[in-house]
């Protein structure tokens, strides 16, 4: 019980504690899980009406000659809890789902920009990394992206949303799809043991991954691959930038460097974009946009790809990523090397200017 003279302060104190305990509660949940800060681009539309965008999504689709202007104002500036209210909606006003309506609707790049953002993240990846490896050869620098580029947490939430739409398991489909040491790179990262960050660095255990990098490659004739792989996919990512800066004690070339002097082809692709993921994730994107844009006609599958993957989680990190990379703003960017509803949709994505 409070004594009298602090009553008044009781109620404030309550407050306080359950603050308190919920931020203990956050940060324990937190300390147990590699949970990435998010940076997104698309944030929830306030004053949220998910029957009114329902309905005027239903009249841009039903006009002559379809109101692309209408369907992309309203899926570019909601989040994916959002849309799926709206889908819910429209199919309750329509008598028809969301999905049939937009694709029959809407064609080419703006179209697999709108049926990405009806999907969640983790399904949009899902169902990428599944086209990559469907029908004659494999689209390995898909696969290589999409398994190199995620987080545990990602790839976790990717093989559980795999399951569920395909009916198989992630790793038996790159182990069908794949072979020799490019498949037990990637097989070892779907595995997801990657060690979650600890609080406490540990110095001798960073030294010794740096060691045993150097002498399974660089100092040794031929490589341990083996030994790379199992450091590389199983260590958090805290521990291995450590591991990376120390390598350099050890050896005459950095880490990107000796790879591509010891492997070649999608190996050394996949050991390649798990560095500079490791390094700086958002750089490795805004790296990946840029190529896609420079190319003659620029690969707007790629482009695509990113801008829907990653608007929900880092894009705006990307964004400022792209200006230090290119001295040029990605609005701008997208600008010129896109045209019509397709790049109407990707400047809404981007949320501005920089």
């Amino acid at each position: 019980m409070c004594p009298d003279s602090a009553s008044e302060l009781c109620p404030l104190r309550k407050v306080k504690m359950a603050l308190v305990s919920e931020f203990l509660g956050q940060l324990v949940l937190n300390l147990g899980r590699e949970s990435e800060p998010k940076y997104p681009t698309v944030l929830p539309f306030p004053d949220f009406d998910p029957d009114k965008d329902a309905a005027r999504i239903e009249t841009a689709i039903k006009t002559k000659g379809v109101d692309e202007q209408t369907i992309i104002d309203i899926l570019t500036k909601r989040t994916y809890p959002q849309r799926r209210e709206i889908a819910f909606a429209y199919e309750k006003r329509a008598k028809k789902d969301i999905i049939s309506a937009l694709k029959a609707a809407l064609s080419g790049s703006l179209e697999s920009v709108i049926l990405g953002l009806m999907k969640s993240t983790s399904q949009f990846d899902a169902t990428e990394i599944k086209a990559s490896m469907k029908g004659l050869g494999t689209d390995e620098e898909t696969l290589i992206e999409m398994v190199c580029s995620r987080s545990n947490e990602e790839l976790v939430e990717i093989k559980k949303v795999y399951k569920e739409l395909f009916k198989k398991d992630l790793a038996k489909d790159v182990a069908g799809d794949t072979s020799g040491n490019f498949a037990k790179l990637l097989l070892a990262l779907v595995e997801t043991k990657r060690e979650d960050p600890s609080s406490v660095v540990d110095y001798d255990k960073i030294d010794h991954d740096a060691r045993a990098l150097y002498e399974a490659g660089v100092k040794r004739k031929g490589t341990d691959v083996a030994t790379w792989i199992s450091i590389m996919s199983e260590r958090s990512v805290p521990h291995l930038q450590k591991v990376f800066e120390r390598y350099k004690s050890y050896s005459p070339y950095d880490m990107k460097e000796s790879i591509k002097k010891e492997v070649k082809g999608d190996l050394e692709k996949s050991f390649l974009t798990l560095v500079e993921c490791f390094e700086n994730k958002q750089l490795y994107f805004a790296t990946r946009l840029n190529d896609a844009m420079k190319s003659k006609g620029a690969k707007d599958k790629v482009v695509t790809r990113i801008i829907v993957s990653r608007c929900e989680v880092d894009l705006m990190k990307i964004r400022s990523e792209f200006k230090k990379l290119t001295g040029k703003s990605l609005y701008q960017t997208i600008a010129e090397h896109t045209k019509g509803d397709y790049q109407k949709a990707l400047l809404s994505l981007c949320a501005g200017d920089d």
